[in-house]
């Protein structure tokens, strides 16, 4: 099994399911409540976890209860959490999530915008024995630092692209694979619809680029086409955590060797899995269930 290195943001999840989202300031009731770790690149830590992978983890988080927890429910997934740096005085981020009936999210977060997320105190070489990076957008100097490393080992490094990365544009050249979610794409790019965004980002010669559009399967250059793997019909409960779970089992396979077209069907049928079930990052599949729905057969068409 792989070692893959996860760097960004850690966060607690207050979810709440709902009949509807609210449209309208006053009271509303939930049916069920359920409190579990967050955040784009720990929650992709926890799916490479569960696919088998040795993980290790690198963020910011404050010195408080908030963060306790969040280390804790890191660490019962088996995730080294010794790249963690705890600030006294400092609050961890927080979530507070809606989850209605069709499994669509609604997200609220809070960072302390006094957390530091300077560099300082990553390691000036990669661990040994690491074989891909995974890095988000929330901390674009953290994913930069790994990924110059991963490039320098000529391993892969994954952006996991939710949002644009405007503060450190180059991040789109140090990734060796970059994943937009549909809204990350259409920030940058202004173009609604996933195909015109990518034909906008165009077929970078050394980063390998793609949209991540839900139920609709997710759009990549194939040679110099592109194309389109459709997701596997489910039906979804909870999408929270689907696109954190998709990057978290696209660099595992990447990071055994797979190429992107299998990399990305192993994703996304853990990603399917994943919205199946109520509970943000606790939904995250096992690498037997994956393997399970990928047996069922695949189709494809062109975007």
């Amino acid at each position: 099994m792989a070692t893959v290195l996860c760097v960004g943001i850690a966060a607690l999840d207050q979810v709440f399911r709902v009949d509807a989202m609210p449209s309208r300031p006053e009271k509303y009731r939930s049916d069920a409540l359920h409190v579990t770790g967050g955040g784009t690149a720990a929650n992709a830590a926890v799916a490479a976890a569960r696919l088998g992978a040795t993980v290790r983890f690198y963020g910011v988080l404050g010195e408080d209860r908030t963060g306790d927890e969040i280390v804790a429910g890191l660490v019962a997934e088996d995730v080294d959490c010794g790249g963690i740096r705890r600030v006294a005085g400092r609050r961890s981020p927080l979530s507070a999530i809606l989850v209605d009936r069709s499994g669509e999210r609604l997200i609220v977060s809070y960072a302390d915008p006094e957390l530091p997320w300077s560099t300082d105190h990553l390691p000036e070489a990669l661990p040994a024995g690491v074989d891909g990076v995974l890095g988000d957008t929330r901390w674009q100097a953290g994913s930069a630092h790994f990924f110059r490393l991963a490039r320098a080992a000529d391993i892969p490094a994954v952006l996991d692209a939710d949002r644009a990365p405007k503060d450190i544009p180059e991040l789109l050249e140090l990734a060796t694979h970059v994943a937009f979610s549909h809204q990350g794409a259409r920030d940058l790019t202004g173009e609604e619809d996933p195909s015109s965004a990518l034909r906008t980002i165009g077929n970078r010669p050394s980063t390998w680029v793609a949209v991540t559009h839900g139920a609709k399967g997710v759009i990549h250059w194939r040679g110099r086409e592109v194309a389109r793997e459709p997701a596997f019909p489910v039906r979804a409960v909870d999408t929270l955590g689907a696109g954190d779970t998709w990057h978290g089992a696209f660099i595992v396979a990447l990071a055994e060797g797979a190429s992107e077209e299998d990399a990305v069907r192993f994703a996304s049928a853990a990603a399917a899995l994943k919205c199946t079930r109520f509970g943000g990052r606790d939904g995250a599949p096992r690498r037997g269930e994956v393997h399970q729905l990928l047996t069922r057969g695949w189709g494809q068409d062109e975007a």
